[in-house]
């Protein structure tokens, strides 16, 4: 007989429901207590009202001639006061007998009429307490009450009140990994409550810190094209490319100090201030070739190196509030992190700024406006240095939650990116400022941004779409020779649907592409410092790693980016919007296989939109659209359940298209990698990869 999974589910969860409720039955006892007047005689007669705090049933005895009661419950929190003409009267100084977690409920009378939090959990508990009825009071012990009385609750410690411990399947034999609140926190387990992370304060009642740590290690091996030259590390290698494997291994410890002044619950807090020194120890690349990971030929295939940089380093005030519900004002200045949108298509970065932002309108319309004096950026680690280079950023947006139906938000942005370029060469001795390419010389960009963007759900769909408009111009571009007029876009759209514990992603994205090198118009898009969470994000080939483009000193792509912006860096060179510009169709599952595990798979197929800026770069006539395929797998495991502790793994296989294989190769002398050339086609026999690891541990 098939089976009917309806059926069997429905069968299932009676069964454990059952189970349950009997294991959770085997924890009760026994509530009793008596109860007195005023003079300390017995009162009988009298309704007592006991309230289930978790599934709110309730309970009524009536005391007997000698005012007592007795309740069998089951084990849980529980709320006791009696029922009219009788009002209880508890009182405070019996507060510690009723049960460490016990709280009183008081009017503004001062008369605490209930008590919650009486803790049953096996054995007997004894509350005695005073009744009385209101209304035969003496005029002295009365007072004129208000028509809706504002009940308060008085505790010993508001914020070291604990929650009751809670043994939900009665299963202490099994190391307590389903009791959720117990006795007894460790400063070093992340689901307890400590001083360390804020969860009391220090001093008084308001006045927190938080302390915390974040270690990152990662681990790749990768293929892209890499540049050779007269220096080779092996003789035999080709003239104008080597091999382009390479190892890397880099280790990052964060370090964060906060200390705040508020309330940290509904009201937002009145200042703070966070700072978070931050190491690169050691960060480690082997490249197989010389002259890669410095200029110097001599310094090898190999490179080792440690960087120390502030990642935060700000302070925070609450200017004002801007109604009643909280929605604030506030200012931050200081190093400090920043997204421009919601994906990192324009400007995502830690960086020396000042910050006005706040809120109004219940939370549903949001501000920024920051203004950034860029740091310089360490070359290997891209951390910051404690040197400030002459680039300024401005970024202006607003966003606006549920707009014209539920659940989507939209933003809009202004930025302007003035980067005066000096001279810079990194640290590994290589030229980025200015390109060494074309007509090399130092120039100055003034870009200017406007966009729409919008993030969340209509109805079952979610929807994730971006624009940006950029204009302005380059006072000497060096690959056009002369000054140039911006004028580039940029649009993304996804769109996904869930089903049960999977989600299926379409997208595209577009970059335009400048279609006349030497004239003065700029028609390739650049971002300002992108960091792009789109089309397989970090898992992507194309997005991760940085394709040089051999036989000179910039980029096809960027690390971390989609756009193929022929940059010198992108975190130390200058906006370049002289460029081939992108088109990409995307199209993944991420699944969520079980509690612990998430799988991401992403399928991209990449274009250029123009291929004149290629062309006139490499001298080379003909170059193709076509980029390739970029197949990625993504797994994310949490042992814990929690991202205090999470194991990244990734690989992705980049296959060629014509376009890319024109880039890199010229049939009648060279190829990029070895056997990249077969016989008379044009067939790599070696795909490109790449393949990582991470594990992030969060205190």
């Amino acid at each position: 007989m098939p089976l009917n999974f309806p059926k069997l589910a429905t069968l299932s969860s009676i069964l454990l429901l059952a189970l349950a409720g009997s294991a959770f039955a085997q924890s009760s006892g026994r509530l009793s207590g008596k109860i007195t007047d005023a003079d300390g005689k017995p009162l009988a007669g009298v309704v007592i009202v006991v309230t289930n705090q978790t599934s709110s049933n309730v309970s009524f005895k009536r005391t007997g001639s000698d005012g007592g009661y007795s309740f069998h419950l089951r084990g849980g929190a529980y709320r006791v006061s009696v029922r009219e003409p009788y009002e209880a009267r508890f009182d405070r100084g019996k507060l510690t007998d009723y049960g460490v977690f016990s709280s009183l409920i008081c009017d503004e009378k001062k008369h605490c009429t209930a008590l919650e939090n009486v803790i049953v959990d096996g054995g007997d508990r004894k509350v005695d307490f005073v009744a009385v009825e209101p209304d035969k009071e003496p005029a002295d012990a009365r007072t004129t009450a208000k028509p809706a009385a504002v009940e308060r609750r008085e505790v010993l410690d508001r914020w070291r009140y604990q929650f009751p411990e809670y043994d939900r399947y009665g299963d202490k034999g099994a190391q307590g990994r389903d009791i959720p609140f117990r006795r007894g926190n460790k400063w070093y387990n992340p689901y307890d409550r400590n001083v360390l992370k804020g969860d009391y304060p220090v001093i008084g009642n308001d006045y927190f810190m938080v302390l915390s740590g974040v270690s990152t290690t990662g681990v790749e091996i990768r293929r892209t094209p890499s540049g050779n030259n007269v220096s080779s590390h092996l003789p035999n290698s080709n003239n104008f490319f080597g091999r382009p494997e390479s190892f890397s291994v880099n280790e990052t410890i964060q370090l964060s100090f906060e200390f705040f002044k508020g309330d940290t619950v509904f009201r937002p807090r009145s200042w703070a201030i966070k700072i978070s020194p931050t190491f690169s120890i050691p960060n480690y690349l082997n490249a197989r070739e010389n002259g890669i990971v410095n200029v110097d030929v001599r310094r090898g295939t190999t490179r080792t190196d440690t960087h120390v940089s502030l990642e935060d380093a700000f302070a925070e005030i609450k200017l004002f509030n801007t109604n009643d519900n909280y929605d604030f004002a506030s200012i931050r200045a200081g190093i400090q992190p920043f997204n421009a949108d919601f994906r990192g298509f324009l400007y995502s970065d830690n960086n020396l700024g000042a910050r006005f932002f706040g809120a109004f309108d219940n939370n549903k319309s949001q501000f920024n406006v920051i203004a950034f004096n860029q740091l310089e950026k360490d070359t290997n680690s891209g951390l910051n240095t404690f040197h400030v280079r002459r680039q300024r950023v401005y970024i202006a947006n607003y966003f606006r939650q549920d707009f014209l139906t539920k659940g989507y938000t939209v933003q809009a942005v202004a930025a302007v990116n003035d980067d005066r370029g000096r001279i810079h060469y990194d640290e590994n001795g290589f030229l980025v400022r200015p390109a060494l390419i074309g007509s090399a010389r130092e120039h100055n960009v003034r870009a200017y941004y406007v966009g729409f963007n919008g993030d969340g759900h209509i109805g079952w769909l979610n929807v994730s779409n971006h624009y940006y408009f950029a204009f302005g111009h380059d006072d000497f571009n060096p690959i056009a020779g002369k000054k140039t007029d911006i004028r580039a876009h940029m649009a993304a759209l996804e769109l996904s649907v869930d089903r049960n514990w999977l989600r299926f992603k379409a997208s595209a994205f577009y970059a335009s592409g400048d279609k006349d090198p030497t004239d003065d118009r700029a028609g390739g898009f650049d971002a300002i410092l992108d960091d792009p969470n789109f089309a397989g994000g970090q898992f992507s080939y194309w997005n991760r790693q940085g394709i040089r483009l051999v036989s000179t000193d910039v980029g096809l792509v960027q690390g971390n980016s989609l756009l193929p912006s022929l940059r010198s860096s992108k975190t130390e060179g200058q906006a370049n919007l002289v460029n081939p510009g992108i088109f990409i169709l995307n199209a993944g599952v991420d699944a969520e296989v079980t509690q612990t595990v998430k799988a991401v798979f992403n399928a991209n197929y990449l274009r250029f939109m123009r291929t004149e800026p290629l062309e006139y770069v490499l001298f080379q006539p003909g170059v193709r659209h076509d980029i390739g395929f970029d197949l990625s797998l993504g797994v994310v495991y949490r042992p814990w359940l929690i991202n205090n502790l999470t194991f990244t793994f990734g690989g992705s296989l980049f296959l060629a298209g014509k376009g890319f294989r024109d880039v890199y190769t010229n049939k009648r002398d060279n190829c990029p990698i070895p056997d990249f050339c077969t016989g008379d086609i044009v067939n790599p026999s070696k795909p490109q990869y790449s393949l990582f690891s991470q594990a992030k541990f969060v205190f």
